[in-house]
């Protein structure tokens, strides 16, 4: 059982271990994007980076998730981490970092960075993204961007070694009907990119000599 006293330490040298990539992410993964998953992004694909953001709240540690306000674009109304496009001269742990400011209000300077996680690609926006995994000593004061942001989601880091918080249905999406795993977190069904990087970081802290 895993213990819900993970230090820095331990996630740290979690993040240092050789990194699943798609064996893990697979996991959260509808079946459509298996393939997807294994292949080669493209070329074009556009760099985009976002944010675990630890903190401790109520003695244990919890990450902001964010629902998307419903905007008409690709993944309005979706439960997301905070993060978006790469900008020039930026790195990617900038990116997760600036973007993390932008639309939850999290103080980018005062987060430690802790490591990053694989890439994946995400096809119907073309973002190939990398997940940076980061820290605040206190629960932020967050001030969440009402243009970009419709709720936050304080989620307990526990919640990813759950049996019982991760479901599948039957989903039709674009008209075929298929099995979607995705993380219940209250109301929320977290599916998606966004399910697939927690499954890599869970299984990298799942294994990790505590």
């Amino acid at each position: 059982m895993l213990s819900t006293t993970l230090s820095l330490d331990d996630i740290r040298a979690a993040l240092q271990k050789p990194l699943p990539g798609p064996a893990a992410q697979i996991k959260l993964a509808p079946e459509y994007r298996v393939e997807s998953l294994r292949a080669t992004p493209p070329a074009d694909a556009r760099a985009a980076g976002v944010l675990i953001l630890l903190y401790p709240h109520d003695g244990r540690w919890h990450f902001p998730l964010m629902k998307r306000v419903e905007d008409g674009l690709v993944h309005g109304g979706q439960i997301s981490l905070p993060g978006g496009s790469q900008e020039a001269g930026e790195s990617l742990r900038e990116t997760a970092l600036r973007e993390a400011c932008e639309e939850i209000g999290a103080a980018c300077a005062g987060v430690g960075v802790l490591g990053q996680l694989s890439t994946i690609y995400i096809p119907p926006s073309n973002f190939l993204v990398t997940p940076t995994v980061g820290y605040v000593t206190e629960r932020p004061g967050f001030r969440c961007d009402p243009r970009e942001v419709a709720e936050l989601i304080e989620v307990p880091l526990r919640t990813l070694f759950d049996p019982d918080a991760v479901k599948r249905e039957p989903w039709t999406l674009r008209g075929v009907t298929v099995e979607v795993p995705f993380y219940q977190i209250g109301p929320h069904k977290v599916w998606g990119a966004t399910a697939m990087i927690l499954s890599e970081f869970s299984l990298l802290l799942a294994e990790t000599e505590l």
